[in-house]
């Protein structure tokens, strides 16, 4: 048996059925060896792309998601979305060939100091140089991925050590896959329980990893047992997440914050005593000790307590616990409830000349999520990313998180389809988004994955030209038009169905056979630019 199968029948015992990839020299052996354990590689287009499904694929069923890329120009090809999986808190698993061991120092092909590179984008990077420890060192890698805060590792993998053929054929025991577990004791829970039933107006945040897409109904459960709000907070605009409504203005309400996972930093404005009131406490759960030092460092005095603990585990002891919840506490809940549906802009009214507006856009695809059975809903980034993800909701979401990358929603819908078969899935995107991996398109038709990809189109880098007209003034914009292409014919010469849309009249129309062709289909529509809206607190 060689390195590569020791590797690869690790990942088959740990129950990995699908790796995402790019083919290249280094990692051959590993592709050779996923067909003896029958492991799906889902090859894409660019290495970039694999990350981003590993994302996706990671946030919709639970698993590590592993994906495989050759060395030094494709590892460096994926360092952007590494970066998004670590802030997105997603379990990744990134396996790089690497030159081999035997060469190292000598000027071998591709060589690079990977581990180097990744140190800061992952929770830990390192390379293996002993073959017969690929087994035992996949293991620990899956379940370090997915232990207290999930994150990407990378393991860097040279060529001889995948070649070399060893003797042993036992894989790690099923314990060595199961991510180490920090829980909360029984005086910290009540602790906890004693802070809030002392508060008037408590108010509960989480981070990525705690969101409804990647944990069901556990939040709902710990907001009905306490009858107190409970906020996930994912977005890279943070408090200005127009999706908050007016959220800005409860914060500055509360005189408890209880910090579930979500890190005290730009997104929270630091924990600025104006954005959230100068006699609000805080108490904040974490697994990860940066985390808890961040919180003392922005929050000072006013930080009360901190818990080393998961805090899906926190939450779970809490929404179990017998409490009795208070009025105040429900009014309190129902009225934060009701400043989040708030929206300080129409997504109906009156449109000169039959033109489509983001608002309008996005109501017209609500109308198509709501009738489909089953629904996912990707949002990317930008300023038409902005508009969608503030308008627009589905049984599951994945967005572009706190990274605030663009890119990847083309490889979320793969990926979303692959997980969701039964699901329409709806993508949205920018006309400068849709240009980092339009390519994938022939990757959804060659896999058989369709989805409804939805550009807002206004032939401009739109969030950068706003920039430019509020910081620099209309005289001085420069480098951020775009053209008026047609990606709708794009994707049907890569195989799939392409609509182009000018008129608000047309759009449910163009929709409705996106949906019924049964393809990866592109949906091309002309809006009037706007700016991102903004959360109604601000």
């Amino acid at each position: 048996m060689r390195g590569a199968d020791l590797l690869i029948k690790t990942l088959a015992k740990a129950g990995i059925k699908r790796v995402f990839s790019l083919s290249g020299n280094q990692i051959m052996p590993l592709y050779d060896a996923c067909i003896d354990v029958d492991i799906e590689i889902i090859h894409t287009r660019h290495e970039a792309a694999a990350v981003y499904m590993a994302i996706a694929w990671s946030q919709l069923t639970g698993e590590v998601g592993v994906v495989m890329v050759t060395a030094a120009p494709g590892f460096a090809n994926s360092l952007g979305p590494l970066y998004s999986a670590k802030a997105s808190e997603c379990p990744v698993l990134f396996l790089s060939g690497d030159a081999p061991v035997s060469k190292c120092g000598l000027g071998a092909f591709q060589e690079l100091p990977q581990v180097s590179v990744t140190e800061s984008l992952t929770k830990e990077s390192f390379r293996n140089v002993c073959a017969e420890r690929l087994g035992t060192q996949t293991a620990r890698a899956l379940r370090l991925a997915a232990t207290g805060r999930p994150g990407p590792v990378h393991m860097s993998l040279p060529y001889d050590m995948l070649q070399t053929e060893i003797a042993t054929t036992d894989l790690p025991m099923k314990r060595f896959f199961r991510p180490d577990a920090m829980y909360p004791s029984n005086k910290d829970v009540r602790k906890l329980l004693h802070a809030v039933e002392a508060s008037r107006r408590p108010l509960v945040i989480t981070g990525p990893a705690m969101n409804a897409t990647r944990n069901g109904t556990i939040l709902k459960e710990l907001e009905g047992v306490l009858a107190v709000p409970v906020v996930s907070m994912e977005s890279p605009r943070g408090l200005k997440d127009p999706s908050l409504g007016n959220l800005p203005k409860n914060l500055k309400q509360a005189d408890l914050i209880l910090s579930l996972g979500k890190s005290i930093d730009f997104t929270l404005a630091f924990g600025a005593k104006e954005h959230f009131g100068e006699n609000c406490n805080w108490i904040v759960v974490d697994s990860e000790e940066t985390a808890r030092s961040r919180a003392v460092l922005n929050l000072g005095s006013r930080l009360k307590h901190t818990v080393a603990a998961d805090p899906l585990a926190m939450a779970r002891c809490l929404s179990v616990d017998s409490v009795i919840p208070s009025k105040a506490h429900r009014q309190w809940a129902e009225e934060v409830a009701d400043s989040i549906k708030l929206r300080n802009f129409r997504t109906q009214g009156p449109m000169p000349h039959d033109e489509i507006t983001p608002a309008a856009l996005c109501t017209a695809v609500q109308r198509h999520i709501d009738s489909s059975p089953r629904s996912v809903l990707i949002c990317d980034g930008g300023e038409f990313g902005q508009w969608a993800q503030a308008c627009l909701s589905g049984d599951e979401r994945l967005i572009n998180g706190p990274s605030g990358a663009i890119g990847g929603s083309l490889s979320f819908a793969i990926a979303a389809k692959l997980a969701r078969p039964q699901a329409t899935i709806f993508t949205l995107m920018g006309d400068g988004t849709i240009g980092f991996h339009f390519a994938e398109f022939e990757t959804a038709v060659r896999l058989e994955t369709p989805f409804v990809a939805i550009i807002g189109n206004d032939e401009c880098w739109n969030a950068e030209h706003q920039i430019q007209l509020r910081d620099y003034g209309p005289d001085r914009l420069i480098g951020c038009k775009l053209s008026g292409a047609r990606y709708d014919k794009a994707a049907e010469g890569l195989g799939g169905h392409g609509e182009y849309v000018t008129e608000l009249s047309a759009l449910d129309g163009a929709l409705e056979r996106a949906i019924a062709s049964g393809k990866p289909a592109c949906v091309n529509v002309e809006i009037k630019g706007a700016p991102a809206p903004v959360s109604a607190g601000h």
